[in-house]
C-alpha cells in the first residue's frame, strides 16, 4: 500500500483531510467534546449540531453554509467550522428567526468587521414582530375564553362559539 504524507488521512472513497496536531491541554479536550478536528459525514454533522440531515441539505441549498467539501464519491464532508455554523443556525431557528434573517445573521457573524448595530437592528425587529404575534395570540385567547364562558355546553342546539365563528352577531337584549 502506498504511503501518504505524514499528517494526512484518506479513508477509501474519502477526500484527504489534514490530521490535527497531537497534544493540547485537558481543558481543551473537555471544551471540544463532541467536536472533531476532522471533517465528518452528514450523519455525524447532524448529530454534533442537533440539526437533521435533511435540514443540513436544505441549509446548504439556501447557501447558509459555505461550499461543503465532497469526497471523490460525492459524499458531503463537514468541517468543524461547518458544524459550528450549523449550531449557530439551529440557535437562530430556536429563537424563531426567519431563514432570510438567519442568512443576514450568518453573514454578519462571519464578518469580523461588522457593526453590532446591524445585528441589534435585526434582533430588535424580530423581537417587535414576536411581541405583535404574542399580543394577537393573547387577544385570541381572551376571545375564546369569553366564548367558552358564554356557551352552555349542554344539549341545546344554540352555541355562541359557532355563532361567532359563522359571523352571526346577535343583537344584545
Amino acid at each position: 500500500m502506498p504511503s501518504q504524507p505524514e499528517g494526512e488521512v484518506s479513508p477509501p472513497g474519502r477526500a484527504k483531510a489534514k490530521r490535527a496536531p497531537m497534544g493540547g491541554s485537558a481543558a481543551h479536550e473537555v471544551a471540544s467534546v463532541g467536536a472533531s478536528t476532522q471533517p465528518v459525514n452528514i450523519g455525524e454533522a447532524a448529530r454534533q449540531s442537533g440539526v437533521s440531515a435533511k435540514m443540513l441539505r436544505h441549509y446548504e441549498s439556501l447557501a447558509l453554509l459555505g461550499k461543503v467539501t465532497r469526497t471523490d464519491s460525492g459524499y458531503r464532508l463537514y468541517s468543524p467550522a461547518d458544524v459550528h455554523t450549523l449550531r449557530f443556525i439551529k440557535r437562530c431557528r430556536d429563537l424563531g428567526f426567519s431563514m432570510a434573517e438567519i442568512g443576514e445573521l450568518v453573514g454578519l457573524w462571519q464578518n469580523k468587521r461588522r457593526a453590532s448595530a446591524n445585528v441589534k437592528k435585526i434582533a430588535q425587529k424580530h423581537m417587535d414582530e414576536l411581541s405583535e404575534r404574542i399580543a394577537a395570540m393573547q387577544a385570541m385567547q381572551r376571545t375564546l375564553s369569553t366564548l367558552l364562558h358564554c356557551c352552555h355546553g349542554d344539549d341545546r342546539p344554540d352555541c355562541p362559539i359557532l355563532d361567532d365563528l359563522a359571523g352571526d352577531k346577535r343583537p344584545a337584549t
